[in-house]
Formats: C-alpha cells, sequence, structure tokens
C-alpha cells in the first residue's frame, strides 16, 4: 500500500514537471517553427513544424530588381522583333526566378540582409561581457567583506544589498537617465553598462557562497603574509568558480535580452542597437511583421545563450546548490 502511494506520488511529480517542460519548450517550437516556414504558412497555421518547403518568391526582391528602362533597352538586341511589354516580361521571369528560394533560406538570409545582424551580435557580446566583467571587479570584494570581515554596522550593510534586490528596475529609470542625458552619455556603450556594473544580487550570491568558505582557510593566507585584496582574488575567487558560473548565466541572459533599458538610452544610433533591438527591424507597418525572418533572427539570438548554458550546466547547478550551504 505505502509503495502504491510512493508510486502514484513519484507519477504526479514526474506529470507535473513534463507539463512544466512543455510550458517552458512551446514558445521555443513556435518560435523555430515560424523560422522554417513561409509567410503564407504562417499567416494560415498549417505546414507543421518545418512546412511544406515549397519554393516561394520573395516580392520585395522581385520589386527591388524589377527591370526599368534602361535593363529593357540592353536587353533589346537579344530579343529583337519584341515590344518593350515582352522585354519587360521576359527580364520580369528571370527576377523573379532568381528570386525564388525555399522558405528556411529566405528567412536566414532575411535576418541577416535587412539589418545587420552580426553587429547587433557583437554590440551584445560587447555590453553583456564589460557588464559582466566590472560586477565580478565589485561583487567580489564586497561579498567577502560582508562574509569574512567583521566590522561596524555589517548587518545594517547587508541589510541595503537585500533592500536593494526589491528595487524593480522601472522605477530607477527615469533618474537613470536624466543623469546619463545631463553627462551627454545617450546614444554610447556607457549608456548600456555603466547603469548595471553594481549587482546586488551579485553581491549577495557571493556572499552566501563565500560563508560556505572554511574560515581557517583565509587565517592560512593571512599567516602567510597575504593583503586582503590578495586574499580576495587568490584564494576566494577560484574557490567561487561555480558560484561565478552560475552568476554569469543570470547576469548574461537579463543583459542579453533586455529590450527596455537599450530602448530607453539608444535612440538615434542604429549601430548601437542590441539583439533584441534589432528584431524591431522586422515590425513593419502598412506591409505587416515579417515573422519568418523576425522568429530566424531570435533564433539566432537565443542559440548562444542555450549553447552557453548547456557547456556550463554543471557547473550552473553546483552553484546553485552549494550556494548557503554550511
Amino acid at each position: 500500500m505505502i509503495g502504491s502511494r510512493t508510486n502514484l506520488g513519484e507519477a504526479l511529480k514526474h506529470l507535473v514537471l513534463i507539463l512544466g517542460a512543455l510550458v517552458v519548450i512551446l514558445p521555443f517550437y513556435v518560435m523555430i517553427s515560424y523560422s522554417l516556414k513561409s509567410p503564407g504558412e504562417i499567416e494560415r497555421n498549417e505546414g507543421g513544424f518545418i512546412g511544406a518547403q515549397a519554393p516561394m518568391v520573395d516580392e520585395r526582391c522581385v520589386k527591388l530588381s524589377e527591370p526599368d528602362k534602361k535593363a529593357i533597352a540592353a536587353a533589346k538586341p537579344k530579343h529583337a522583333g519584341k515590344s518593350d511589354r515582352e522585354i519587360k516580361d521576359i527580364l520580369l521571369e528571370k527576377v523573379r526566378a532568381d528570386c525564388t528560394m525555399s522558405p528556411v533560406v529566405f528567412n536566414y538570409s532575411k535576418a541577416f540582409s535587412e539589418a545587420p545582424l552580426l553587429l547587433y551580435l557583437l554590440n551584445g557580446v560587447i555590453v553583456t561581457l564589460s557588464i559582466f566583467f566590472i560586477q565580478v571587479l565589485v561583487a567580489l570584494p564586497c561579498a567577502y567583506a560582508l562574509a569574512k570581515l567583521k566590522f561596524w554596522g555589517r548587518g545594517v550593510v547587508f541589510g541595503l544589498v537585500l533592500f536593494c534586490l526589491l528595487i524593480p528596475v522601472h522605477a530607477i529609470a527615469l533618474p537613470l537617465y536624466i543623469m546619463l542625458a545631463k553627462l551627454g552619455l545617450t546614444n554610447t556603450y556607457a549608456a548600456l553598462i555603466v547603469p548595471w556594473t553594481i549587482s546586488v544580487f551579485g553581491i549577495f550570491l557571493m556572499r552566501q557562497f563565500f560563508l560556505t568558505v572554511p574560515d581557517d582557510l583565509i587565517d592560512a593566507a593571512r599567516m602567510d603574509g597575504m593583503t586582503e585584496f590578495s586574499i580576495v582574488w587568490r584564494v576566494m575567487l577560484p574557490t567561487a568558480i561555480p558560484a561565478l558560473l552560475a552568476f554569469a548565466i543570470f547576469s548574461v541572459v537579463a543583459h542579453w535580452n533586455d529590450y527596455f533599458w537599450p530602448r530607453v538610452v539608444i535612440t538615434g544610433n542604429r549601430d548601437l542597437f542590441t539583439p533584441p533591438l534589432g528584431l524591431r527591424e522586422f515590425k513593419g507597418d502598412a506591409d505587416g511583421s515579417f515573422y519568418g525572418p523576425m522568429m530566424a533572427t531570435a533564433t539566432v539570438i537565443v542559440t548562444p545563450l542555450i549553447i552557453a548554458f548547456l557547456l556550463a550546466q554543471r557547473r550552473f547547478i553546483e552553484g546553485i546548490t552549494l550556494t548557503g550551504m554550511k
């Protein structure tokens, strides 16, 4: 009887986990599926996961390459005896043939041709890595001081760290923007990086991890004549690699996917767009949105994060499970 109850509980637990996994996976399924299908299949919601992959004509390509009077005049010697209208139809038919491709090629080629996606990806790498590097430079000494140094007001300072965790980004966005505007830093890399160089979450996470480091290790380093800063970078840093990788996942994902803040501070310089801002290039007006290329762009943007997580998965789980354990 007890065994059957246990099996039932395990079955329910796995059922809940499977349902949760399906909810998480569904947006990725739709994103990848739309990046493979033609516009017509997307609008009609048909074609299964990858669609029929029937050759399609890129109408924008046809419009851009439509033969003009010069092209018709140049083609007259090859088509003697035919009217301009007939020559134009022949040239137009050739243009349509050149602009015919499979939906997957259409979507992913448009993702890179309609917008400088590689530049946006480079901007995302520069911004996210710069933010994370400076956050580590600030968080490690602060976390070490809160975890291992005894000084007056340490509890109050840690309480302020916890209080800052409760402040949403949107609440301080306007003061930050006014400050950056007065300093003339809008539409620069500094506007994207400087406001997020101090991570209270990083300080909290690393402080909780440093509490698990034995005090004897630190005392031994002091007896060897190491300064407190040397202890931070030569003793504490190597032990904190799992926690740092966990923090790196949180930090990089948050700032790589951030749309709100870059949309606020990057208004006049398209060359500084981050990957999420690049998705705006495919939002149409009268012609409608380019959902296929948009989803292809989203797939390209998300893929580096998924690869990074899979490579650091074991360390990430270690960092989360070990942080705060004594």
